[in-house]
């Protein structure tokens, strides 16, 4: 696991390509055999991949959080965009084919990554937030996720957010995760651009149309905006203060994942498009 730090809107100002990637990108998501994650000091999320091959993988972090098992003061949220899997919480298996997510609520000792071919990994993406509070453990089929289309093909923006840990439909202590496809044509996954400054979001990009297409990912204050380009199956972290949006050079999809203290949806300053720079 890499640690993160927080930066002021300030910092960013004066960095160049390369250190705006070294802060706010994580450039590599899932390796076969082997867990990725990162501790980012924006509300102390961790995410990244766990892509288990011919053994069970499992997260096993104490000593860096100080405290005996991972999920002792967190909860967990996971989307598998791969293979055929399963996760074995304390015990009881739970198949996962591609789209499937799960909610893990904290306290929960054991959490174990499978895949149910070795050369078709499953692709677990992962996101953990700070908890207060046990809630129960929760399949999110992906035929369940409440679908919500927005934007339109005028603007290059139609797309579908399905929500799987969302406030609306169930109990969690901040975490909220979910899953955006873009319809073909469409490249802008929100423009205008918003803000919402009582939580951060981690982005994952994937799914790509075009294995040559990139997108570029617009952080920054609306009047001091910068751009990370990413790869298929990079993420990148998007601090509260920031603007939220991006643009790709195909249509894609992505996994958004938010906490904070606000977990209602439509919380967002949208930005009026004079004002961005």
């Amino acid at each position: 696991m890499v640690t993160r730090f927080a930066h002021a809107p300030e910092d960013i100002q004066h960095y160049d390509t390369s250190k705006l990637r070294e802060e706010f990108l994580m450039d590599k998501i899932f390796n076969p055999g082997d867990i990725l994650l990162t501790y980012t000091y924006n509300d102390r999320m961790i995410f990244g991949g766990v892509t288990p091959t011919t053994e069970p993988l499992e997260i096993k972090l104490s000593k860096e959080l100080g405290v005996n098992f991972f999920l002792q003061r967190r909860e967990l949220g996971v989307i598998n965009i791969g293979g055929k899997g399963s996760i074995t919480i304390n015990g009881q298996t739970e198949e996962m084919v591609k789209q499937d997510g799960y909610y893990i609520g904290m306290g929960t000792e054991h959490v174990v990554f499978a895949s149910a071919d070795a050369s078709d990994p499953a692709k677990f993406y992962v996101v953990s937030t700070p908890a207060h509070k046990t809630y129960p453990n929760k399949k999110l089929p992906f035929a369940n996720a409440l679908a919500k289309p927005m934007g339109d093909q005028a603007h290059m923006n139609k797309r579908t957010i399905y929500k799987y840990i969302d406030a609306s439909q169930m109990d969690t202590c901040q975490l909220q995760m979910g899953y955006t496809v873009l319809a073909p044509g469409s490249s802008w996954n929100t423009m205008p651009a918003h803000t919402h400054a009582r939580r951060m979001e981690t982005y994952m990009y994937f799914d790509f149309t075009d294995p040559n297409a990139r997108v570029f990912h617009i952080l920054g204050k609306p009047n001091e905006t910068r751009h990370i380009v990413l790869n298929p199956e990079q993420a990148v972290v998007n601090p509260s203060w920031s603007i939220h949006c991006g643009v790709g050079t195909s249509s894609y999809s992505f996994i958004w994942a938010m906490c904070g203290e606000n977990q209602t949806y439509d919380d967002m300053d949208q930005i009026p498009m004079n004002e961005l720079r």
